[in-house]
């Protein structure tokens, strides 16, 4: 099943971009669809926060964006009803999660079926949910990193389109590892639009199989193994 939904009336996919918060990863996203290469556009920016700034940053690019608040909807279902009503007015083909804090039902997820992403900081299916790098730190392990996925009902479950590797520094805290994890999401978030965009993705069962895509080069290892004695 191709990731990309049938797109005749335009050569670029129409893309909305569900956003809670400052809108880092929109950013990214808005810059990579500025290219005149770039196969998708984005036509709406929906916050479930009034005032959020990734509705600033939309607004400053000239894009439509929507407030959905969830606070004054009386339920869950309610407020996925509304959401799901304005996407589809605005033709929204694919529908990206940009540090989107709210649970979406089981009902909207299946109405976005394979047309629905995420983008999550950390290397899943290790470390779902909250407090990622805090958990990643305190566990030990030697990586952290970034993963793109189709969503599914379950939190931060889906075929993987993407991932992206970051080394865990001696004396990382939560918020350097963080610094660095972002930077790679803003990387790897436009590509999975971009291929999702050409049609070069599907979904097999469990699994995304990209078309022309080829396995990183290299191993990484961390700690890098170093002569017994010198420095660290």
């Amino acid at each position: 099943m191709s990731g990309k939904p049938s797109n005749k009336a335009s050569p670029r996919l129409a893309i909305a971009v569900l956003a809670s918060g400052r809108g880092s990863n929109l950013q990214a996203l808005i810059d990579a669809c500025a290219a005149p290469d770039f196969p998708a556009r984005i036509v709406l920016v929906l916050s479930n926060v009034p005032g959020a700034q990734a509705l600033t940053r939309a607004e400053q690019a000239g894009i439509a964006t929507a407030v959905i608040n969830h606070k004054t909807l009386g339920s869950r279902e309610a407020f996925d009803a509304a959401m799901r009503e304005r996407l589809e007015a605005s033709g929204a083909e694919l529908v990206c999660l940009a540090g989107f804090m709210r649970i979406l039902t089981p009902g909207f997820v299946a109405a976005f079926h394979d047309r629905l992403i995420n983008i999550h900081p950390s290397l899943l299916p290790a470390f779902p949910g909250l407090h990622t790098h805090e958990r990643e730190i305190a566990a030990g392990v030697r990586f952290a990193g970034c993963t793109v996925h189709y969503v599914r009902p379950e939190v931060d479950v889906g075929p993987i389109i993407t991932q992206a590797a970051v080394p865990i520094h001696v004396g990382d805290t939560a918020e350097t590892l963080a610094a660095r994890v972002t930077e790679t999401e803003h990387r790897i978030y436009p590509q999975a639009v971009r291929w999702i965009a050409e049609d070069r993705v599907r979904v097999e069962g469990a699994k995304v199989v990209i078309d022309g895509a080829t396995s990183a080069p290299a191993i990484a290892i961390n700690p890098e193994p170093t002569p017994r004695g010198s420095a660290d």
